[in-house]
């Protein structure tokens, strides 16, 4: 299956292009820290999601559940850049959005998979 016909994964991917392209607005000196920081955990989640998508049923909660935690730690470094003014308001407002789209796409595939655990 090609990853780009996943729902999850589309949007993680439009996140993360999002993102690049916000980058290159941070100051050098924050580029290489935080910037680098949101970059980096973007791509996790996005590797959490593609692991989770080749998984068998039973190994999937897990990381599935390590991919919510790093789009938490995802949204905090959002908002940290937004109060630093490193990103501008409908900026932060977009990455905001798409971060709240892969969280509720992610809720419900982990609600899934506990489903699918259940006798």
């Amino acid at each position: 299956m090609d990853e780009l016909e996943i729902p999850i994964f589309k949007k993680a991917y439009e996140l993360y292009k999002e993102f690049y392209a916000c980058l290159k607005n941070y100051p050098k000196s924050d580029r290489y820290s935080l910037g680098q920081k949101c970059e980096i955990t973007i791509s996790e989640v996005i590797e959490l999601l593609l692991l989770a998508s080749e998984q068998y049923k039973q190994d999937k909660n897990l990381t599935l559940q390590k991919a919510s935690v790093k789009l938490n730690i995802l949204r905090v470094f959002i908002r940290l850049s937004h109060e630093l003014k490193l990103l501008d308001k409908k900026k932060y407002i977009l990455l905001q959005a798409y971060i709240d789209e892969v969280g509720r796409m992610l809720g419900g595939w982990i609600k899934s998979t506990r489903e699918q655990k259940s006798p």
